[in-house]
């Protein structure tokens, strides 16, 4: 029986916002980012746990969120992050309940992942090691050297833009993290970890609207995408 804990590193900065709150927690039609994201989980087949890593200056908002979600079937806590994403999740992985056995990692500002695909890639990674939600790449993508030019155009069919959630047997990706850890190494992602001990990751077709609110921009059509009322805003 899956039993799924979800990480959320939410400790980064709001300066490509060009704002002093924090991604997660600029508000969104009403709510907060990460209250959205939150959201999107609670239906989730086997979920038994949430945490939040954020840094220590917004651990008490985090709480009071934290707070508002948990549940006598839900743990929903918060740990303080790290300097780097990768250490918010390595400290995250610590506070997990002794019956958690897959673990899910999921970026606090993609606030319109899908319940079905959650599940859909909990159930590739129970049978394969790992999974993860992914995007084809729209775009022509070019190898370049540090001078600038182009030394590869790699296929483009070949080509997948990784989302998240990323989700793995919770021994796999422990296993990943201490070696990664122990050796000094940072990954572009948790996948890229996982992969680098041996193990086997899946990809499976996402959403585009699974956008990672990152610049304005982001924010303008995350707010269009909750007006076409195909998400609801939490309450």
């Amino acid at each position: 029986m899956i039993k799924l804990a979800v990480i959320l590193p939410a400790a980064g900065t709001g300066s490509r916002m060009r704002s002093e709150t924090p991604k997660p927690f600029l508000r969104l039609k009403g709510a907060t980012i990460l209250e959205h994201t939150i959201r999107n989980f609670l239906r989730v087949e086997g979920l038994v746990q949430i945490v939040i890593a954020t840094s220590n200056k917004w651990k008490s908002q985090a709480q009071g969120i934290a707070a508002r979600y948990k549940s006598e079937n839900l743990d929903v806590d918060v740990v303080e992050g790290g300097s780097e994403r990768q250490f918010s999740i390595h400290h995250a992985l610590q506070s997990l309940n002794d019956d958690v056995n897959m673990v899910a990692v999921h970026d606090a500002v993609r606030p319109f992942i899908t319940t079905s695909l959650v599940e859909l890639c909990c159930t590739e990674a129970r049978d394969h090691g790992g999974a993860i939600v992914a995007v084809p790449a729209k775009d022509t993508i070019k190898r370049v050297d540090t001078k600038g030019f182009i030394q590869e155009t790699p296929k483009r069919s070949t080509i997948w833009q990784a989302q998240t959630p990323q989700i793995f047997q919770r021994p796999l990706l422990e296993k990943a993290y201490k070696k990664a850890i122990a050796e000094d190494y940072f990954g572009t992602d948790d996948a890229s970890l996982v992969e680098r001990i041996g193990g086997k990751v899946r990809v499976i077709a996402g959403d585009r609207r699974n956008l990672k609110i990152t610049f304005p921009i982001d924010l303008r059509v995350a707010e269009m995408i909750l007006e076409e009322g195909t998400f609801d805003v939490p309450q």
